[in-house]
């Protein structure tokens, strides 16, 4: 199978992102394409994933459908070919809103040096991979290139104003806890997310991508133990081969190996299929 790393459509290029290439349909009209690149450590890797651009496209359709009720979204219609949306233009709020409700990744490392998350204070003794009293809004920075930022509410809420920052951290609670419900109906768990918002006529609107296993951290409830760094279905299989492959981080990243793409490419089609119950749709005959 080939990956599609990159795409030319004869539209105005509105923007190209990591994984996502957007073009102008209208004034009001993006044509939103998620190719098969994946990054990480800020490097777009030299392999793409097959499959993985019409994963995230079609979770987040199933997705957006969902939770259309609880807040609204900017999709308008999912293209034939499986990997592309028609959406709404939003004026994009320039931070990530992320909700945590297990002690995992960056927020583990902060915890570990000085017992705080997004620097607040957390109770003492929790372990990697536990899950917090309650799940925990921490914003960061959307930074253009290199590192997002972890941020307190506060510096948040100073930036955009209290009122929108308020709402952007309810909808991303709301959010996350009736993913989490349906993630454990389907065997999984929800360890963290982040949305991005926007703003449409002064409303509140979710865009971009919703609760896929590049915006997510999905582990197996099956084998998740409390202290260890349970099994997980997103990019996180890449990051860990990478870290030990001997890349310095600074010099261009290497090609993966083919059983490398395979397996990173199951987790993706898992993860899919458990939370839609169904096989990832297949794209339209030409």
């Amino acid at each position: 199978m080939n990956a599609l790393l990159e795409t030319h459509i004869d539209l105005p290029l509105f923007a190209r992102g990591k994984v996502r290439d957007t073009y102008e349909l209208s004034d009001d009209r993006l044509l939103m394409v998620a190719t098969d690149r994946i990054s990480a450590f800020d490097y777009v890797l030299p392999t793409g994933i097959p499959d993985r651009g019409r994963v995230l496209t079609q979770l987040s359709v199933f997705w957006f459908q969902r939770t259309a009720q609880l807040q609204e979204n900017h999709l308008l219609q999912p293209g034939e070919d499986g990997r592309s949306m028609i959406v709404r233009r939003a004026q994009r709020i320039d931070f990530e809103c992320v909700v945590r409700g297990y002690l995992a990744g960056s927020a583990w490392a902060e915890y570990r040096k000085q017992g705080t998350m997004a620097g607040e204070p957390l109770p003492p003794g929790l372990r990697q991979s536990e899950k917090l009293p309650e799940p925990i809004f921490t914003p960061a920075t959307k930074a253009e290139t290199g590192h997002d930022e972890n941020i307190t509410f506060g510096r948040m809420a100073d930036q955009i104003g209290s009122e929108l920052a308020e709402s952007a951290r309810d909808a991303s609670l709301r959010l996350y806890l009736a993913a989490v419900e349906h993630a454990e109906r389907s065997g999984l768990i929800l360890a963290d997310t982040k949305f991005e918002f926007g703003l449409i006529d002064g409303r509140l609107v979710l865009i971009d991508e919703a609760l896929t296993p590049d915006s997510s951290r999905y582990w197996d409830a099956a084998t998740y133990e409390v202290g260890s760094s349970p099994e997980s279905f997103d990019k996180q299989f890449v990051r860990d081969w990478l870290a030990e492959s001997g890349w310095d981080r600074e010099s261009p990243p290497p090609e993966l190996p083919d059983e490398i793409v395979e397996q990173t490419r199951r987790r993706y089609l898992t993860a899919y299929e458990r939370l839609v119950g169904e096989p990832l749709l297949a794209p339209a005959a030409p």
